[in-house]
């Protein structure tokens, strides 16, 4: 018997001679899987930590006061993000503006209109936007947009509609080219295919049920896109636009090439201004280890990482409160 048994314990199937692998691999991949996740919390706290640790000595030199100051002045050592986060806010804005009717524009076109044969192109197209490198967009914008908006767009909007008593400040100033008209549409059209893609993945999945029951009552194309497409996803457009948004608010260098980099704060489209992400890289590398006036530079940057963390925020809410409704 004891033979027996051994021979049944050498048995070719291994059954009764070898435990399960999965038993030993199993805890190795979930400790993986978990070691993966926590990292990403890690890196985000060290960064976070890094940035609020560098900028602590400005924020206790000048206060709480720091956020709205429009002082940015090196000499005195002067220093407030008050027109920085307004050039943030201001030109993202813009950016959005512009960018959300052609993102809606271009998405319906691409899933209801196009034929079939201009679909493939028009949205490789659009993909290819997203493929640009941002620093080719500020130099096309320097080098095409700004000598052009200077000389044909600026002069008769500032004629025209500069004399208004109400909006005729935000179309006030010398027609400069480079400002934040100019930095927010170079905005618009980067972030104008991240935004597109999502609406267009949107619209194609409304069943197409839905919309040909529209089309059997009489409804319009443009009914069956406002009462039916758009309230199908608007959850997910709503995101959409929030990501373009973000993308918008911690752009560098093509900003830093068309909005002027002036460190004071207008209410006109067409004045020079300046972001927290163009006034760190314009004065970072010019900024002594240890100087106030870097860590002012860091104090900038956990600002902006304040306010892309809101704009996220706010989005969940939005999206939760589309939801409900």
């Amino acid at each position: 018997m004891a033979h027996m048994d051994a021979t049944l314990g050498a048995s070719p199937s291994g059954q009764l001679a070898h435990k399960p692998t999965g038993r030993i691999s199993d805890p190795i991949f979930v400790g993986l899987l978990w070691a993966s996740g926590l990292f990403v919390l890690v890196l985000l706290g060290l960064i976070i930590a890094m940035l609020f640790h560098g900028g602590l000595p400005a924020l206790k030199e000048f206060g709480a006061a720091f956020l709205w100051s429009t002082s940015w002045n090196p000499v005195t050592e002067k220093f407030g993000a008050g027109v920085m986060v307004f050039g943030t806010l201001f030109s993202a804005i813009i950016a959005v503006i512009v960018a959300l009717p052609l993102s809606f524009g271009i998405a319906f076109f691409l899933t209801e209109i196009a034929p079939m044969k201009l679909r493939r192109p028009i949205g490789v197209a659009v993909q290819l936007l997203a493929a640009i490198p941002s620093i080719i967009y500020g130099m096309w914008g320097f080098f095409i947009v700004v000598p052009l908006i200077a000389a044909y767009i600026q002069p008769p909007l500032i004629e025209w509609l500069g004399p208004l008593p109400v909006i005729g400040a935000l179309f006030q100033g010398p027609p400069l080219g480079a400002g934040m008209l100019t930095a927010g549409l170079i905005l618009a059209l980067m972030i104008l295919p991240f935004i597109t893609a999502m609406f267009v993945e949107v619209l194609e999945s409304v069943p197409p049920m839905i919309k040909e029951s529209a089309y059997g009552v009489g409804a319009t194309t443009y009914e069956v896109y406002r009462n039916v497409s758009v309230p199908y996803g608007r959850t997910a457009m709503v995101g959409a636009v929030m990501l373009g948004l973000g993308r918008a608010l911690g752009e560098t260098m093509a900003v830093t090439f068309v909005i002027g980099n002036a460190t004071r704060m207008s209410a006109s489209l067409f004045a020079p201004g300046s972001t927290i992400a163009s006034t760190i890289a314009n004065e970072f590398p010019e900024a002594p280890m240890g100087s106030l006036k870097l860590q002012a530079l860091l104090q900038l940057g956990f600002i902006l990482f304040v306010i892309s963390f809101i704009v996220l925020a706010l989005s969940r809410l939005l999206v939760r409160s589309k939801l409900k409704s």
